[in-house]
């Protein structure tokens, strides 16, 4: 689960590196954010001469959290850190690669985007 004040990895090229969470959108005053939730974030670290800079506010989806997902056949899934990808305001990625694993949930949220750009779904 990402909370506000939360570190995340950012699983895209789109020249961040580390995202903090100011925010959960969504309805109502959300705590946290699961798989699939959109949240605004600030750029804490970013790679120089990017689109993205340090200080900059975005959109982004959780696509990887550490806190376990279960699924209705019984199977949990866990990752290794809390990943997001940056987005824009229509939804689609910012970033043309995604890193790592995502998880097969994005596909419930109409991310099949980030889905189709990702390596490897669990």
């Amino acid at each position: 689960m990402i909370r506000t004040q939360s570190y995340l990895n950012v699983a895209d090229n789109s020249g961040a590196r580390k995202l903090m969470c100011i925010r959960v959108l969504g309805t109502g005053n959300r705590k946290y954010a699961n798989i699939g939730d959109v949240i605004s974030a600030v750029v804490k670290e970013a790679i120089p001469n990017m689109s993205l800079k340090k200080s900059e506010v975005v959109r982004a989806v959780a696509a990887c959290i550490r806190k376990g997902v279960k699924r209705h056949n019984g199977l949990v899934l866990n990752f290794d850190d809390n990943a997001v990808v940056v987005i824009n305001q229509e939804g689609n990625p910012r970033g043309t690669r995604i890193f790592g694993p995502v998880a097969r949930e994005l596909r419930d949220y109409n991310l099949a985007r980030i889905i189709s750009l990702a390596p490897e779904v669990l």
